[in-house]
């Protein structure tokens, strides 16, 4: 049964005054936060729906408020699972914030199920209504927004043409050795149906690696034998599995049908990566960007190309937040593919006036944002200052309009923007997304924001 919380403990908080530990002022004003009853009605309509009498029957629950406080924890200082529990158990400090006293704290995989229950919109929500929050205290006023995009890198190897086929013969023989003890005896004799070949495809990959590290026409003669070799047996290795998803469709037990939707996800991916490596490599077509499979594990993933030095090329998704004065980010939204930064901004004033009421009195991007029907608008809107620097050449009636002094210090405000993503990816897990799946990326990154949010909130009051 679904419960909300621990009753307060008497005998802890004697425990917590005779130790005279000092609580950091940060924590303090979080909890103050955490408290809001709206927030916890948000994240107890999805921990409810774990099964369909999760909130009146069966055992006790861990109660939503720990779950909810232990998940801010956990992204505020970017622990894992299991260092989130180790250290909430350690600490008196994080018993009284997580509301735990001294009631055992759940493991880190009773955390994690629960946690996978949030859906990333709640999320979006949650953030929304902190949002709301530090408007009501004062903490911004919205008079100022600025707008730029981050790329949050899914958990894949760097993709090639090689690595790719020798990954799905990996996942398929795994599935297979599984269904083997299930199966044997009724699947059609053939001598190669639960064949392991995974042995194979990592030395046809290694030959790969080894002749394109050679010059010449022999080299390249091997380099294509080597791709064929290779696609064969991941080709066999499909069919393989073919055959074992079409005996499995048969049992209704669940650990055939764990396995048949094992089998029924990776074989449709597993051959597109075989397609898209005939056209590659046999063919020497340049497949689209929008049509390429990076990750069989992580197939939502988008190639995003920004031009910079250091990563010309990126593999996650783009990310969109909007931040106002006060350090408050009060919107994020997780794009598809790779659109031109133009397209953000004006969803970005939308959503602004949306929450506040009115659109703001500055608003900046940086140049790729810059276009006249972006600025013309906000103008139309009735945003006083639009911070919009136009690239290329200019005419002499746009210089002057960039060097003024307002316009010049609103692209200094607008520069604060990446110290907010520096933090978020460094600080709050963003550089890397570590959870799985399409809802795991919006989890992580909803959660991310959340915890950025939830220390500028809490270290605000402290400083003044």
């Amino acid at each position: 049964m679904l419960r909300d919380k621990f009753p307060p403990d008497p005998l802890f908080t004697l425990i917590l005054k005779l130790t005279g530990i000092t609580i950091d002022p940060e924590l303090i004003e979080i909890d103050r936060i955490l408290e809001d009853d709206e927030l916890f009605r948000q994240i107890r309509h999805d921990l409810s729906q774990r099964h369909p009498k999760t909130p009146v029957t069966g055992r006790n629950s861990t109660p939503v408020e720990v779950i909810l406080r232990m998940l801010a924890l956990k992204h505020l200082y970017n622990w894992s699972y299991a260092d989130t529990v180790r250290f909430v158990s350690d600490s008196l400090v994080l018993r009284w914030f997580c509301r735990v006293y001294l009631n055992p704290v759940c493991n880190d995989k009773t955390l994690l199920r629960w946690a996978n229950l949030i859906q990333p919109q709640t999320l979006r929500l949650f953030n929304r209504r902190l949002s709301a929050i530090a408007c009501e205290l004062k903490l911004t006023r919205g008079r100022k927004l600025r707008t730029d995009g981050m790329v949050v890198e899914t958990n894949i190897h760097p993709p090639t043409d090689s690595s790719l086929p020798a990954d799905g013969v990996r996942v398929i023989s795994r599935l297979l050795k599984r269904a083997k003890a299930l199966l044997q005896d009724k699947v059609p004799p053939a001598a190669d149906t639960f064949r392991d070949r995974n042995r194979c495809a990592r030395k046809a990959a290694h030959r790969i690696y080894q002749a394109s590290r050679r010059r010449g026409e022999e080299a390249k003669a091997a380099v294509q034998e080597a791709y064929r070799h290779l696609v064969c047996i991941t080709q066999a290795g499909v069919d393989q599995a073919r055959r074992v998803l079409a005996v499995l469709k048969g049992h209704k037990d669940q650990q055939a049908q764990k396995l048949k939707a094992g089998l029924e996800q990776f074989i449709p991916l597993v051959e597109q990566v075989i397609d898209q490596t005939r056209r590659r490599v046999f063919q020497g077509e340049g497949v689209p960007a929008q049509e390429k499979i990076v990750s069989i594990f992580e197939p939502h993933t988008d190639i995003i190309c920004r031009g910079k030095a250091n990563k010309p090329v990126e593999f996650g998704h783009k990310v969109w937040p909007d931040e106002v004065d006060g350090g408050i980010v009060t919107d994020y939204r997780i794009l598809k593919g790779n659109p031109g930064d133009k397209d953000q901004w004006q969803p970005s004033l939308d959503h602004h006036v949306e929450l506040f009421g009115r659109p703001p009195y500055q608003a900046g991007g940086d140049r790729g944002v810059y276009s006249t029907d972006n600025e013309a608008y906000a103008e139309q809107m009735g945003v006083k200052r639009v911070i919009l620097p136009q690239p290329g050449p200019k005419s002499e009636a746009r210089r002057q309009h960039e060097r003024q002094r307002w316009f010049k210090r609103g692209r200094r405000f607008h520069a604060g923007i990446e110290g907010r993503i520096s933090v978020l990816m460094r600080k709050h897990g963003l550089d890397r997304c570590l959870y799985r799946g399409e809802d795991g990326f919006g989890r992580r990154v909803g959660w991310g924001v959340i915890a950025g949010n939830l220390a500028v909130m809490g270290a605000a009051p402290a400083a003044l």
